[in-house]
């Protein structure tokens, strides 16, 4: 292997990992707070398609992962409210979340087919960007170095402040928490709002950072994976990186198996294409079994809050 295709493997790896992380993440927020939101997938979509609108007609990235955050927000509101205000069940709404997005985001996109958009640049200047060796570390845009920032953030909030002691104590026993004057509906609202707005910007990442025209269901199922990696990395935020960079590695090693030679060479193309999916089918199956008691999974996960009184 040649410097180059290692640096361009690393790049590679990084661009295909951040939306799945940033993605996980607010999902990781929302399970902690008892709730499984299976609908990542369509709210993805949904943000991919408003950012690819915003940004073909306005021209600002900025703007249009702002509007793709929203987008994610509104759309997230529709599973919140269904689940937590009606109390149906979590994993059929999400679900029906996942078809509502794919289906409104083909609609939405229709008359946006093959017309091209300006990718987001590197967020230091060129000099330092376009650096062959600096590149690994300094050639990204805005959305990876996001990405980072908000595992840090997610695991600070978490463990290091009161409001993630809350929404932990929601997670766990949420009949406590009410018992001792907690909102649980208005914290998991929160946190739902909030994982709305990361898979909004997680499905922005698509027509920002990896492809610059829209295609319909251009995020290609990576909710799921998303969905699964929380599950995969026990609920902790940088199990949770590792994990989505393992994914992402995964998945570019189909792409540069052929060139690298030598024995990867030998395994089929599309078996690598699969390989992120059987693991996310095989972590999936996890959320069904009955629940470990070492394990780092919320207690309320997908319970609804039914108060005695």
């Amino acid at each position: 292997m040649t410097t180059e295709l290692i640096i361009a493997i690393i790049v590679t790896v990084v661009g295909a990992s951040t939306p799945i992380l940033i993605a996980a993440m607010g999902e990781l927020v929302v399970e902690k707070s008892g709730v499984l939101n299976l609908g990542v997938e369509g709210m993805m979509l949904v943000g991919a398609i408003t950012a690819f609108v915003v940004l073909f007609t306005t021209g600002n990235h900025y703007l249009a992962i702002l509007c793709a955050a929203g987008a994610g927000i509104a759309s997230s509101m529709i599973f919140g409210f269904l689940t937590l205000s009606l109390s149906a069940n979590q994993t059929a709404t999400g679900l029906a979340l996942t078809i509502f997005g794919t289906g409104f985001s083909a609609l939405a996109g229709q008359g946006y087919s093959a017309r091209p958009v300006t990718l987001l640049g590197p967020l230091f200047p060129p000099e330092i960007a376009m650096h062959p060796i600096w590149r690994v570390l300094f050639g990204y845009s805005a959305l990876v170095y996001f990405s980072f920032a908000l595992v840090i953030a997610v695991w600070w909030f978490l463990k290091r402040t009161r409001a993630g002691l809350i929404l932990r104590a929601v997670g766990e026993n949420d009949l406590s928490a009410h018992s001792i004057g907690y909102s649980v509906i208005g914290v998991r609202y929160a946190a739902v709002a909030f994982g709305g707005a990361m898979a909004g910007i997680a499905g922005a990442c698509f027509p920002l950072l990896l492809t610059p025209q829209w295609a319909e269901r251009m995020t290609a199922g990576r909710g799921w994976i998303a969905v699964a990696l929380v599950v995969f990395a026990s609920w902790k935020p940088f199990r949770l990186l590792a994990g989505a960079y393992l994914f992402g590695l995964v998945m570019t090693m189909e792409l540069y198996a052929k060139a690298s030679g030598g024995p990867l060479s030998a395994i089929p193309a599309e078996l690598w294409a699969a390989m992120p999916y059987i693991a996310t089918v095989v972590v999936l199956v996890l959320i069904s079994i009955r629940r470990d008691p070492s394990s780092n999974a919320p207690a309320c996960l997908g319970r609804p809050f039914l108060p005695s009184n």
